[in-house]
């Protein structure tokens, strides 16, 4: 390669590594000699023999060359150093242990469990593992009848349904697959169906019209016949994601009794930080082995055919293999929970919890579909307005959902001060927290977050609230039970815990949620849950004296920063008091806080050092949370839920100061998530054992929302108060508030 070494640089080989340091190297970070590049460095090598000898002589190069030539002599030499490849590295490695294999994915796969690397682990180290020898497909009456014998007898079983769609309300029942002990599994088939020719080859199939796939029982006739096991109590049951199935069954007719494990629930209990608890991702994990994927039974695009025309003989393997993954599965998260304490959270707490969530979004909310349309259309009719007097004040129409043109009419047209740029950098931000900031300087941004906001309601709530009931008007949201990190539930299909109620256009909305003829809606909420657990765990003198005596804590907080009887304080000061109250021990500091109350720095830091020095009890156990994180890696709650905290030791300043606040935020948030998801346990218990026919049909933050029949209001109103200011033991009172009316809103 001399040749082309010389043709590249002029020199030999040894004279490149000069060449480097005069001219230096950007991609390697060699800053080389300030204003000499790599044609002038050949010239030079070439001209002294090397750079030594250029160095030596530099007093012979004339002009501002010469003189950086002198002036970054010794970067030059380093700059030659960091080019000049180590030849003389001790190594006690053969050549032959160097050439290209095999990756060992087994310690990769340990590896990439260890950081979390789940994409890369099942890029990378994913294979299939499980064998399949022993998935059997029920296709007699002799080995039906065998299986559910085989069921009545067992302990436990693993069970997985396999449906048409995603909503189990909806979907009919395609099949069902079940595992009794490892590496065994069944797939009885009772819904594959031939499709049916549409108008092009990438028409959906008409499932009603489709005939049956033979060797299939009838689903009635297999679900009679597994109806003991099933419904037998005695039985445990376990499964991934079970509250699908329940539901998917008990549409179908089937009541399961007995829900026992949740391998999802496991996972999440195990890590409640890690990024979703599927079961392919927890069996590469787990048991290292990739799971066969729904788009191969099903395909992508437009040719992806339903689940319920995929040949039975594919459908076993793929349905049999999610049964026993399942059942091994829970045999080891369960080892890894008892070594961690965590099996009284899973049975005690987040598996009854599970059934009654089941019951809630089977049996729905009631809504008032006319009421929800006559809002709609009074949202309408407000926007058309809001529209027609900003356009007025822009001079003329524009299209305010478009960025670009409402960037142009506000800082170009109208002047204003821009903020922050957008994501791509390509303009001046539009979104809402810039509005935010402008909304003093003129009337059009007021009017377009107005606009904004409405649009918002009539989109996401009005119009699609109404879309997704059903033909007896309740409309059924997903409570999902392993999303968040702190162990409150969230919800989707909609989204019931974000209504807006801070705006009298969002508490309308509530309005819609009503009660049937005969029946009233009663909603609980607990009185600043937070701030009680914080009493609790903190065992502050202040908050747990103030709590004691029934005192409202922000009026308490208010007259102690600023220096008032409680009869002086005013509403404004309350809300500052309040906005102080949870800014403070969720770790806000004196800018953030200035902000949001809308006062000097100066002023911000005056309230937090009063209130530090009042509440001096929970400042230090916020402070212990954090030294807590940093010494086990995670916090926990009242009922020992554990909740990680990474980047804890982060040497990035902002990624330890989000984990920081986050030790302080998750004992707290997550122990008031064990209190309301006690208390709902409670509540159903209660209300079984009395026999009632309320309902409970709602839960949003830390209220509870109830369907119950007008003579059983009384009856109700001191069951739930009991037992929901109960859930918990704490060293103050749990306070809750129970209101009642014909519709969600009057319930308030």
């Amino acid at each position: 390669a001399i040749p082309q070494v010389h043709e590249r640089f002029g020199v030999g080989p040894d004279g490149v590594i000069d060449i480097l340091g005069l001219a230096g190297d950007t991609s390697d970070n060699i800053p080389g000699v300030p204003g000499i590049g790599e044609k002038t460095a050949i010239k030079l090598v070439q001209q002294f023999g090397s750079m030594d000898a250029l160095l030596e002589r530099a007093s012979e190069v004339p002009g501002k060359m010469g003189e950086k030539l002198r002036e970054f002599s010794e970067q030059a030499r380093l700059s030659r150093r960091l080019a000049t490849i180590i030849k003389d590295v001790p190594y006690e490695l053969h050549p032959d242990e160097l050439l290209a294999r095999e990756p060992d994915t087994a310690r990769l796969n340990d590896l990439f469990k260890l950081y979390g690397f789940h994409t890369l682990i099942k890029e990378m180290t994913a294979q299939a593992t499980l064998p399949s020898d022993r998935y059997h497909c029920i296709q007699t009456s002799a080995a039906l009848e065998t299986l559910a014998q085989r069921l009545e007898a067992a302990p436990a079983f693993a069970f997985d349904t396999e449906t048409t769609g995603l909503d189990p309300r909806s979907a009919e029942l395609v099949g069902i697959s079940i595992s009794l002990e490892p590496h065994e599994a069944f797939y009885i088939p009772v819904g594959h169906r031939n499709p049916l020719p549409g108008p092009d080859l990438f028409s959906s199939p008409q499932q009603g019209e489709a005939e049956l796939m033979p060797d299939q029982f009838p689903k009635e006739a297999v679900l009679e016949r597994l109806r003991p096991a099933f419904e037998n109590p005695a039985i445990r049951k376990v499964g991934q994601n079970l509250k699908f199935d329940l539901q998917v069954l008990a549409t179908a007719g089937l009541q399961v009794k007995g829900s026992w494990c949740d391998t999802m629930l496991c996972s999440y209990l195990l890590n409640p930080s890690r990024g979703g608890h599927g079961l392919d991702a927890l069996a590469q994990e787990h048991l290292n082995h990739k799971m066969i994927s729904y788009d191969e039974m099903t395909g992508t695009g437009k040719g992806r055919i339903n689940f319920s025309e995929v040949e039975i003989a594919k459908a076993t393997i793929y349905a049999a293999e999610d049964a026993d993954a399942t059942w091994l599965l829970h045999e080891k998260l369960l080892q890894m929970m008892h070594g961690q304490g965590l099996e009284k959270l899973l049975f005690e707490l987040e598996m009854p919890l599970m059934e009654i969530l089941t019951a809630m979004e089977q049996y729905g909310v009631l809504l008032d579909t006319g009421f929800l349309g006559q809002l709609s259309s009074d949202f309408g009719r407000q926007m058309v307005a809001l529209e027609g007097r900003i356009h007025e004040l822009s001079g003329g129409p524009f299209n305010l959902n478009s960025p670009k043109q409402l960037e142009e009419i506000l800082f170009d047209r109208l002047g204003l001060q821009s903020g922050k740029k957008t994501k791509g950098k390509t303009g001046r931000s539009t979104d809402n927290e810039v509005l935010s900031a402008l909304a003093e300087e003129h009337e059009i941004v007021r009017l377009l977050l107005e606009y904004r906001g409405l649009t918002k309601l009539k989109s996401t709530y009005t119009d699609a609230l109404a879309r997704l009931s059903d033909k007896h008007g309740r409309v059924h949201t997903s409570y999902n039970q392993a999303v968040t990190s702190t162990g409150r539930l969230s919800s989707s299909d909609p989204n019931l815990q974000n209504i807006p109620i801070r705006t009298d256009e969002g508490r309308r909305i509530r309005e819609a949620f009503i009660a049937p003829p005969g029946s009233l809606i009663l909603a609980a909420d607990y009185s600043q849950i937070e701030l009680r657990v914080l009493a609790h765990l903190s065992g502050d003198q202040v908050f747990c004296d103030a709590f004691s005596r029934d005192e409202d804590i922000h009026t308490r907080t208010a007259s102690e920063v600023f220096g008032l009887f409680p009869e002086m304080v005013t509403s404004e000061m309350r809300r500052q008091a309040k906005t102080i109250n949870f800014g403070i021990i969720y770790g806000q500091g004196a800018f953030s806080l200035a902000k949001q109350l809308g006062v000097a720095r100066t002023i911000a830091e005056k309230f937090i050092a009063a209130y530090k020095e009042r509440h001096n009890g929970a400042i230090a156990f916020l402070d212990s949370c954090i030294a807590s994180a940093k010494a086990e890696g995670y916090v926990t709650t009242i009922l020992g839920r554990r909740l990680p905290i990474a980047d804890i030791a982060s040497s990035n300043g902002n990624l330890r100061s989000f984990a920081e606040r986050n030790a302080i935020n998750y004992p707290i948030q997550g122990s008031a998530a064990d209190i309301i998801k006690q208390a709902m346990i409670g509540v159903d218990r209660a209300i079984r054992s009395d026999g009632l026919a309320s309902r409970l049909i709602m839960q949003v933050h830390d209220e509870l929302v109830f369907e119950v029949p007008e003579p059983e209001l009384e009856q109700m109103r001191e069951l739930v108060n009991r037992e929901m200011s109960q859930a918990v033991k704490l060293n103050v009172p749990l306070k809750v508030d129970i209101n009642q009316g014909k519709n969600w809103s009057e319930a308030h």
